[in-house]
């Protein structure tokens, strides 16, 4: 038996992400030097990365927020349909009707065979 441990799926996907955290930051320090060294002043520069990152939160939300819409349209649009109650495909069903006891269609017409003069 090997004692040494394995690493779980949730650690390894903690490391991903923290790998990817780690060059975001390193990218963005990167681009705020590269501007200030472009001449931008350092509170300018942060503020630019700052509308950046929420420019980019806004579409996110924007699209997140039309995409639940549609999804919340298509449950809707579902369930009536689901609900719906179709007369056109509705089965027969046996009721008494013009022409006496018998099996009718939806709309009314008797189907089953039946003698006329059973009075």
């Amino acid at each position: 038996m090997s004692t040494r441990t394995r690493i779980s799926n949730a650690e390894r996907f903690g490391r991903w992400l923290g790998r990817r955290w780690r060059a975001y930051v390193c990218r963005e320090r990167r681009v705020s030097g590269w501007l200030i060294g472009q001449g931008v002043p350092t509170s300018a520069a942060a503020v630019l990365i700052w509308g950046v990152k929420l420019a980019v939160l806004a579409v996110l939300l924007y699209t997140a927020f039309w995409l639940a819409l549609l999804l919340i349209f298509g449950v809707v649009i579902s369930r009536v349909a689901n609900n719906a109650e179709l007369d056109e495909t509705s089965e027969p069903e046996w009721k008494n009707g013009p022409a006496g006891f018998g099996l009718y269609t939806y709309d009314g017409y008797r189907i089953d065979p039946h003698v006329h003069d059973d009075n």
